[in-house]
């Protein structure tokens, strides 16, 4: 069986008014909750083998954070442009490039393309919200077979959830 945690980037900055959207940095309050979502993971006992990341510098940092905050060693982040405000369909053809030593994959990146994929596997929720978790459980030993039927919920969780 194979495992997917989709992460929302952390709350982004507004303070740079130029700066592009790719270039925007985390914001206090992204910093702030990132480490306590990876402690959420950690005390569910998920890792990941592999995060792939959007290369969007709130994205980036992002995934930094939460690898560091679980023990995870940086080089098991591999930062992919085109997830830079992918589509669903982007964001499942990534997932399903993966090699199947992979058991435990962590994507991080944006909305709308989280939303949309998260209902097309047929998950239920209107937004993930910014440095939001949300886990599928891939019925399968082969990630090129994720797709709606072979998909089922996991959990979801996010910053303002209690615990």
């Amino acid at each position: 069986m194979k495992k997917i945690i989709l992460i929302r980037h952390g709350k982004s900055a507004w303070d740079q008014p130029f700066l592009s959207d790719h270039d925007r940095p985390l914001a206090d309050r992204g910093l702030r909750d990132l480490p306590k979502m990876a402690k959420r993971l950690q005390k569910r006992e998920i890792f990941p083998d592999l995060i792939l990341s959007s290369s969007a510098v709130r994205a980036v940092e992002t995934a930094k954070i939460t690898a560091e905050a679980l023990g995870i060693e940086e080089e098991k982040i591999v930062v992919i442009d085109k997830l830079y405000h992918a589509s669903a369909h982007t964001i499942l053809k990534y997932i399903k490039m993966q090699h199947d030593s992979i058991n435990t994959l962590f994507v991080v990146g944006h909305n709308p393309g989280f939303n949309e994929l998260i209902e097309y596997l047929g998950g239920k929720l209107d937004n993930l919200p910014t440095s939001g978790q949300f886990g599928f459980k891939v019925k399968s030993e082969h990630w090129a077979d994720t797709d709606p039927k072979t998909t089922e919920f996991w959990f979801m969780d996010y910053p303002k959830k209690i615990h």
